[in-house]
């Protein structure tokens, strides 16, 4: 299950070069996040799928063992009950290959980190 060393041009290219038994959890995930932000852009950053509106708001990425889901320490901070079951760090959980990914929570974080990005927006404003 390794990476190959090039970066992936396209989210579509990252699930694509993914070994078989994880594109469709990457598929799944990606789905999920696009439903819930349909307005965000996709693209590459920091060489994992990304979406962005106002700003960076989820990437994930596979790995040998684990999807790393990356929704900001703050995503991760007002979950952490939810998450405790999981192994996470400031900005990143790590969902189990063997494991359904959940789904429900990957929505709410979605949400809640699309509300902050929007209210930093809303503050930028108001401070000119």
């Amino acid at each position: 299950m390794e990476k190959s060393s090039a970066i992936a041009a396209s989210i579509d290219q990252y699930i694509a070069e993914a070994p078989p038994g994880v594109q469709e959890k990457l598929q799944n995930l990606r789905a999920v996040i696009k439903s819930e932000v349909p307005d965000a852009e996709e693209r590459i950053a920091y060489a994992m799928p990304t979406f962005s509106q106002n700003g960076n708001l989820v990437h994930f990425a596979y790995f040998k063992h684990h999807i790393g889901f990356f929704p900001a320490p703050s995503g991760i901070e007002n979950f952490k009950e939810e998450l405790a079951k999981y192994k996470t760090s400031k900005g990143t959980v790590q969902f189990p290959l063997d494991e359904e990914i959940p789904m429900d929570l990957v929505r709410e974080i979605v949400r809640f980190r699309l509300k902050e990005n929007l209210a930093k927006v809303v503050s930028k404003r108001k401070k000119k």
